[in-house]
């Protein structure tokens, strides 16, 4: 494809996402879908120059502003290349051919005058890409770091793994890994983890292909491992979703015990019983969708029944920003408002499943107090029989817990993970 071409295909994925109601991502993955002739080099160029488009969405509606412009999307793929992109020559990438974007018209050239050279004067909200409604909580929580924090969630993530020390060791994983050319680092607080440098085509190598690594962030692998689960135990994986925490909860536990595996959407758990299979852990691993009124009577006769109980519940993702940049300025399910007594009815509805003894672990992939300290607090409260435990206390023996204290706050400024949290509560 041609420069102008390749921008041509940016300008139409920002115009799709602007009005399309699913996530970018999957707007993207469509994108490409239906023009397979775009080449991987293309594809890769045009995904990352949208993400980076909608990274700078504040920045860049604030440059407008200033511009006295208004912020389309042709507007701002104009501002994001002027502004950002070193040497850009908008005249030979907006050239008007067939296959590439409109030439800029006098009033557009007229806008790149005005631009400020750089966002350097804007706001400290603006620059960090805080999204309004978060700005008060977010302040709140990390005071004098808020910036260094937010900015932190602005840049892409790296490809991070997870072992199945089903199948292998660590150490094998990363030396098969290497055979194929991918350099990887093992992360510092999972025992299982591996970080990738560079770009590569993971599902080309054999380590991927045998089931030895699967994609997972070390912040996600450290909520398993907060669980601290043992062979022949009874574990309840209550939000299991597409099954990633399952997964590993399973190999640590040697494929010996039972996990029940429950999710509201039936799809979701039918699409991992494939990647159980595949890791060599569905043995142990008893999916109990709870769109089934079976399933959920169920659940109500589990009194006291496990040792083990994970909810890691719907929430804003504010923590996963840096890999879905779009959820800062979009909501594509419930609101804070919504969720957090969502949250609450989760945690009351499985309380009870827990034994004497066992622990109920709290996780989220949110930023926000609300959804995190303050629901185990008000959990807390009303409970009891439940009593937070410090991290050093109940931590797997010979690993580092990531952070000191009761709660697990992961950021990517401090733990290179995405954002996640976790409260360990021990039934007395």
């Amino acid at each position: 494809m041609t420069p102008s071409a390749r921008i041509k295909a940016v300008l139409d994925l920002l115009e799709k996402i602007e009005k399309s109601p699913i996530p970018m991502d999957l707007t993207i993955g469509d994108y490409m879908r239906n023009r397979r002739y775009i080449g991987s080099k293309d594809r890769s160029y045009i995904a990352e120059t949208t993400y980076a488009v909608i990274r700078h969405h504040a920045r860049l509606l604030w440059a407008l502003e200033k511009a006295a412009s208004d912020p389309t999307p042709r507007n701002r793929l104009i501002a994001y290349l002027r502004m950002t992109v070193a040497n850009a020559n908008l005249d030979d990438l907006f050239d008007g051919t067939k296959h590439g974007p409109l030439q800029l018209t006098d009033e557009e050239k007229q806008i790149v005058a005005r631009l400020p050279q750089n966002f350097d004067t804007a706001p400290d909200d603006v620059r960090c890409e805080c999204p309004p409604e978060y700005r008060d909580s977010l302040h709140s929580y990390f005071g004098n770091k808020f910036h260094d924090e937010l900015s932190a969630l602005i840049a892409p993530a790296y490809l991070n793994l997870r072992t199945n020390i089903v199948m292998a060791p660590r150490e094998r994983a990363k030396e098969m890994l290497a055979e194929d050319k991918v350099r990887t680092e093992e992360n510092k607080f999972s025992p299982w983890g591996l970080s990738v440098g560079g770009k590569t085509f993971l599902s080309m190598t054999r380590a991927f292909k045998k089931g030895l690594v699967e994609i997972q962030d070390e912040g996600s692998q450290l909520i398993a491992l907060a669980c601290d689960v043992k062979p022949g135990q009874q574990v309840l994986d209550y939000c299991a979703g597409a099954g990633g925490k399952t997964l590993a909860l399973a190999a640590a536990m040697g494929i010996k015990g039972r996990i029940v595996a429950m999710d509201l959407e039936a799809s979701r758990l039918a699409k991992a019983r494939e990647r159980f299979r595949r890791a060599k852990v569905s043995d142990i691993i008893e999916p109990r969708p709870l769109s089934d009124e079976k399933n959920r009577k169920w659940l109500r006769r589990q009194k006291q029944s496990f040792d083990c109980v994970l909810i890691d519940v719907p929430c804003s993702g504010t923590g996963t920003w840096r890999r879905n940049p779009d959820m800062r300025w979009r909501t594509y399910g419930p609101s804070v408002e919504e969720l957090v007594p969502i949250q609450r009815e989760i945690m009351e509805k499985v309380a009870g499943t827990v034994k004497e003894g066992g622990r109920l672990v709290y996780a989220t992939c949110s930023m926000l107090p609300e959804e995190n300290e303050t629901q185990v607090e008000g959990f807390l409260k009303d409970h009891p029989e439940f009593e937070l435990a410090n991290l050093k206390d109940v931590w797997p023996d010979g690993c580092t817990p990531p952070c000191d204290g009761k709660y697990m706050r992961l950021t990517p400024l401090r733990h290179g993970t995405d954002g996640f949290f976790a409260a360990i509560m021990i039934r007395k």
